[in-house]
């Protein structure tokens, strides 16, 4: 009895190259579109960081005024907020479409004060912000307002800034940009910050409207630049851009993706 040939199984087809070139277009569209939504993600993770962060130092500030009866800044501080009009803001100099626009209460010495010396006092750091509470000197209780994370920055060494308190004792949100801080030194329940104060920037309407934009108000339309916050503290950030335009509304352009203390 003859044994029937086995009949030899078809070979597979291959991938065509057109094919292939498909699958490879397929994949990459969804790592893109994945990638995007990561990016999202991590973005809006960020702002909310941010968000936190900057209540977080308004409430620090708020509870050492209880504490205390007095704003954790520097005598230097409470002069030129005497000689401004009664507030002070410890900001930066930031990038604007008009180039370096400087955010600050003057001091006089040609320095932007940054927030080290607000947040020495509130982490009862002796050492940081050129030895503003050496010794505790402003804060005797040695009571721990704030515990933010230290970075280990270094602006004077290359390389992206962190966010963190840097090594000068600069608080930096996320994107490594300084925290903003304003306070009401006069203590009349309206609070000055020297960018949110512009009208350009907080005015809605007509001049010197009210309510202007984030809720800030004209306490004196016969004033201008005079919007102010009806509360002690605004602390805010420039945002994942890291740029303000003190030509535009607070909610256009490079002021839109700010982050506020008071929103």
């Amino acid at each position: 009895m003859k044994n029937m040939p086995i009949p030899s199984r078809r070979p597979r087809a291959a991938f065509t190259l057109v094919e292939l070139l498909t699958v490879i277009a397929i994949i990459a569209i969804l790592a893109a579109m994945l990638l995007t939504a990561l990016q999202g993600v991590k973005s809006h993770a960020l702002k909310v960081q941010a968000h936190l962060e900057v209540v977080q130092i308004a409430n620090a500030i708020e509870k050492y005024d209880s504490d205390y009866g007095r704003f954790p800044v520097s005598t230097n501080a409470q002069f030129a907020a005497s000689a401004a009009g009664g507030d002070f803001t410890y900001g930066w100099v930031f990038n604007s479409e008009a180039g370096p626009y400087s955010v600050e209460t003057f001091l006089g010495s040609g320095i932007v004060a940054s927030n080290a010396e607000v947040i020495a006092i509130l982490m009862d750091n002796t050492n940081l912000a050129n030895g503003v509470n050496a010794g505790h000197i402003k804060n005797p209780r040695q009571t721990i307002f704030l515990g933010p994370k230290m970075s280990g920055y270094d602006p004077l060494v290359p390389g992206p800034p962190e966010g963190g308190v840097d090594v000068n004792g600069v608080y930096r949100d996320p994107w490594g940009n300084p925290y903003v801080i304003s306070m009401d030194l006069n203590y009349d329940e309206n609070c000055k910050d020297s960018f949110y104060c512009l009208s350009k920037v907080s005015n809605r309407t007509g001049a010197n409207s009210n309510p202007g934009l984030n809720g800030l108000s004209n306490p004196d339309t016969s004033k201008a630049d005079n919007f102010q916050y009806h509360g002690k503290v605004m602390v805010w950030s420039a945002g994942a851009n890291g740029k303000i335009d003190q030509n535009d509304p607070a909610d256009d352009k490079e002021n839109r993706d700010n982050v506020l203390s008071w929103q």
